[in-house]
């Protein structure tokens, strides 16, 4: 399976994911055909509906006003993940008609999959569902920060910053070749817990 990206409107990602949803549930619907004479009046309809649209988010704890709160928050802000074999000219029509499509990368002309590294960090999160959980970390003899598990575990390289007060981790990703911060949060576990950890 091939996953492409789309970059849209940073902060319209779920309206965007929204319409796109419906409009491709409306598009598998037999009804469907009449309303493209494209595809002839009686031809079968174009495969817009073989893929299915990711959106990956992370969830993170804040404190507003001395209140904490969890929330939800895109890993990649301004994109979304095209999961198909390959862009079909009706799944192109359909995603391209809403507003906050912007394009799809490297650009509208030359549409392609993610590739090496890019490929291998969206499977690493979405290995963990569409929506990743805080990781569990553990300090080691030198105080260092330890990722014993979650979305962090085997990104410790890209990990620039760590706010052990917020169980916030800074992490370096990076998507066609553009560079970005995003955090994460984590929970710090106990010598107790790191040991049970450690046999799970």
């Amino acid at each position: 399976m091939n996953y492409y990206v789309i970059q849209v409107m940073t902060g319209d990602e779920e309206r965007y994911l929204k319409l796109t949803q419906r409009a491709f549930q409306v598009a598998s619907e037999p009804s469907a055909q009449i309303f493209a004479p494209e595809r002839g009046l009686h031809g079968p309809p174009q495969e817009a509906e073989t893929g299915r649209l990711l959106w990956p988010r992370r969830r993170l704890t804040i404190i507003k006003r001395g209140v904490r709160k969890q929330v939800l928050a895109p890993i990649f802000p301004g994109y979304l993940f095209y999961e198909a074999e390959s862009v079909s000219p009706g799944a192109f029509g359909l995603l391209k008609r809403f507003s906050g499509f912007i394009k799809f990368l490297k650009d509208n002309h030359n549409i392609q999959p993610l590739a090496g590294e890019d490929r291998e960090l969206l499977l690493h999160f979405i290995s963990f569902g569409e929506i990743v959980d805080r990781s569990k970390v553990y300090l080691d003899a030198n105080r260092r920060v330890r990722v014993a598990s979650g979305p962090l575990k085997g990104l410790e390289g890209r990990i620039v910053k760590v706010d052990k007060r917020k169980g916030r981790a800074k992490v370096r990703l990076s998507l066609y070749e553009n560079s970005f911060l995003i955090d994460f949060g984590f929970d710090l576990l106990s010598a107790a817990e790191k040991n049970e950890e450690g046999k799970a």
